[in-house]
């Protein structure tokens, strides 16, 4: 292995975060993999982060140090990042070149493969979600009520439940840079948060419209 590299480690919770639980394994694949030859390891970046959220500012920062210095992007598991659209389409955009230490095979097309696959899921998501909806309603159970997901599980739709609640997310992050700019411009209010949101012709996930309740619970999600 010869030339420069940057490497990127992910891990998805705090706590192995603190840990060092899966960073330190995947910094020994990353030496292991380079062992040998003329190559010099000039940055590490470490993202500790939750899968729901989409903002990768540690990846965001090692493609860019590898943009300004030709170094070659170093990832030590590409497999436990093969569902993550959002990291797939932003590695395949960057135009860097990478490396990737359990798949040292995967190129441009692998990624592009693995986005349009990440991308595919997530609509199948969508799509389950809909359909465990339907036939909840037609099993007699009110959407919606106090006991919420834990309501759908006496009727054995786990699976449901879990797809509801991924979809939940999916559709609160797709607001949270509206969100963000609502507050920088001084509303604040979970009253106010509505009000704009219903200005700006901005649907809630069931197509109604905003109130402070449901802004709270988007705000709740969001953190």
């Amino acid at each position: 292995m010869e030339g420069t590299f940057i490497s990127y480690i992910r891990v998805s919770t705090q706590k192995q975060g603190r840990s060092g639980l899966g960073l330190e394994a995947q910094k020994k694949a990353v030496m292991d993999y380079l062992n040998g030859g003329n190559w010099e390891l000039i940055a590490e970046f470490h993202e500790v982060e939750s899968g729901k959220k989409n903002d990768r500012k540690e990846l965001s920062k090692a493609l860019e140090r590898c943009k300004l210095t030709g170094a070659t992007l170093v990832i030590a598991k590409l497999d436990r990042l093969s569902r993550d659209a959002h990291f797939l389409l932003g590695l395949q955009k960057s135009e860097v070149d990478f490396v990737c230490c359990d798949m040292p095979d995967a190129n441009k097309m692998t990624i592009q493969i693995m986005a349009v696959m990440a991308q595919h899921e997530r609509e199948m998501i969508s799509k389950r979600t809909k359909e465990a909806l339907a036939a909840a309603k037609r099993r007699g159970v009110k959407l919606g009520n106090p006991n919420g997901a834990a309501h759908l599980r006496k009727y054995g739709h786990e699976r449901g439940v879990k797809a509801i609640k991924a979809n939940a997310d999916s559709r609160a992050e797709g607001l949270r840079a509206t969100v963000k700019g609502i507050q920088k411009s001084g509303v604040t209010s979970f009253a106010g948060i509505a009000k704009e949101l219903n200005s700006q012709m901005i649907k809630t996930a069931r197509g109604g419209k905003w109130h402070p309740a449901s802004v709270k619970r988007l705000l709740d999600r969001l953190n």
